[in-house]
């Protein structure tokens, strides 16, 4: 298909302007005209975009993009990303929170499914949306069993910060960088909030609201985001999609 027709179905189907960013969302790099193969990652890094670039990839999706609200010079680690990116013809398409807080697609309800919850009420507004679901276990569901079955979805070594019940009833789940949404989480009925990362200041956080914090890498948590848009465009389109792999161990 072509660039343009993907890049519009793109736009529309995250919706990227209905909410706030940092990020600049949408076609950050022109490249190919046609799109038959593409490649999807967390991060637009060197490693990602040589990789995708090998592939023969012609458009590469990322969570975190290039440009962040902000001008750039290009020049040194910059100018070395867009010109491996120019170089092979690569486009580069940014969705930052817009993947999200995605229904269908998006980090959170991706997580909310691969741990085998259900409920999917949402919450954590940002930039006039909200981001993050509460969902509920399907059964009996103690603590650890919730910290080990998020280590083994995401391939990550999830820990815990166990300032709630040991018993998990209702769970607030937001990926990457999230830990300060905890009070809000217990304000909503929550007793555990899972992320990505903690911080110093979110540990007194969660043990003032009295809620487990479960963090399992930022990195981990938006890997299924990106993974589940790929599936999607290889189906809707017969497009070959590729996940590429390049953990930060954070």
């Amino acid at each position: 298909m072509t660039k343009g027709k993907l890049v519009e179905y793109l736009d529309d189907y995250l919706k990227i302007d209905s909410v706030k960013d940092r990020s600049q969302n949408g076609l950050q790099v022109d490249g190919a005209t046609k799109v038959e193969k593409v490649a999807v990652a967390v991060d637009a890094c060197l490693d990602t975009i040589r990789e995708a670039g090998s592939w023969g990839a012609d458009m590469l999706i990322v969570h975190h993009g290039l440009f962040w609200g902000r001008e750039e010079r290009i020049t040194g680690v910059m100018y070395q990303r867009i010109a491996a990116l120019v170089g092979s013809e690569t486009c580069l398409y940014a969705a930052h929170l817009p993947l999200d807080c995605h229904p269908e697609v998006g980090n959170n309800v991706e997580l909310v499914r691969l741990l085998g919850l259900r409920g999917e009420t949402p919450f954590a507004k940002y930039g006039g949306v909200d981001i993050g679901f509460i969902a509920t276990p399907a059964g009996n569901l103690s603590r650890d069993e919730l910290v080990d079955k998020v280590s083994d979805v995401l391939e990550s070594k999830a820990e815990v910060l166990p300032f709630g019940p040991e018993k998990v009833e209702r769970i607030g789940v937001i990926s990457g960088s999230a830990a300060d949404y905890a009070a809000e989480a217990r304000e909503h009925g929550c007793d555990t909030l899972l992320t990505g990362e903690t911080s110093h200041v979110a540990y007194h956080l969660a043990k003032e609201s009295q809620i487990n914090l479960v963090y399992a890498g930022h990195y981990a948590s938006e890997t299924v985001g990106v993974k589940a848009l790929g599936e999607h465009l290889a189906k809707q389109f017969s497009l070959k999609c590729e996940f590429i792999a390049a953990p930060t161990g954070y």
